[in-house]
């Protein structure tokens, strides 16, 4: 796997691109003058968006740690990793569990560039890069990575975290059931993604500025990310605002207005 020239080389740097907006507005530095206009266009629309995209990554943290140290898993399987930022999910699941394996899934040339921070793996652990579209599930499935580094005798976590906005129907739900459906008994599906439902008009107006960008973006209600555990055993408190799923005693303060993410974790009977 190329990590550096190649991915570079199909870098679009002429127009917006979400895990570049996503990294600018979080204070990266992985992203060029077009994703900082993109992103300060979104953020005046809707000043709380950085709040929200903190809060996101926030859950990501917490629900890794949860199913490491909870749950008792050491296999993950990341969906739409994005740009490197740490703590990496590996970063959090390695401290509870050093000897977890992880495999990163994105298809951005950017985050392939970049990948070699994904693959810092614990002494014990592994990490592993696929090069792979969610659109493409054989591909994922296939692959190197997912063969060898995830022992499917034993359970695995299928993390999906502020990836599906920009998956939309009428495929959505058969794309994650199919990764899913190749996991053993006791595996677990976690998922954040965009919902409309507490700020509607000015998370709206960021979905438009997305979609004139050529970024295909969708919002889901409540039920609609709910279909996504259908015949999964969810995991207390159920689908919740990222901020208000097992939040830490110390997390700030957000109002309910603040955040335009639901997310859940769910057990395969």
């Amino acid at each position: 796997m190329t990590h550096d020239g190649s991915a570079r080389d199909r870098i679009d740097t002429g127009r917006a691109h979400s895990a570049r907006v996503y990294d600018y507005i979080l204070g990266g530095k992985d992203h060029y003058p077009v994703d900082v206009e993109a992103g300060d266009a979104m953020v005046a629309e809707w000043p709380s968006m950085p709040v929200s995209m903190r809060q996101n990554r926030l859950f990501m943290n917490r629900v890794a740690r949860y199913l490491a140290r909870e749950a008792g898993i050491g296999q993950f399987l990341d969906i739409g990793t994005g740009l490197p930022t740490s703590p990496n999910l590996h970063e959090v699941v390695q401290e509870e569990r050093p000897d977890a394996s992880i495999v990163y899934v994105d298809n951005d040339p950017i985050v392939l560039a970049h990948a070699q921070a994904l693959l810092t793996s614990s002494s014990q652990g592994r990490t592993a890069y696929v090069d792979a579209d969610m659109r493409d599930p054989g591909a994922i499935l296939e692959s190197e990575a997912f063969r060898e580094v995830l022992d499917l005798k034993q359970p695995v976590a299928l993390t999906i975290i502020a990836m599906l906005q920009f998956v939309p129907p009428p495929d959505d739900y058969a794309l994650v059931r199919r990764l899913l459906d190749q996991l053993p008994s006791g595996s677990y599906l976690a998922i954040s993604t965009v919902t409309d439902e507490f700020a509607p008009e000015e998370i709206n107006r960021v979905m438009e500025l997305y979609r004139g960008r050529g970024i295909p973006v969708v919002t889901r209600d409540r039920e609609q990310v709910e279909a996504f555990f259908d015949g999964l055993e969810m995991v207390e408190p159920g689908l919740a605002q990222v901020h208000r799923w097992r939040p830490d005693p110390e997390q700030e303060s957000v109002d309910t207005s603040q955040v335009g993410m639901y997310g859940a974790v769910a057990r395969k009977p």
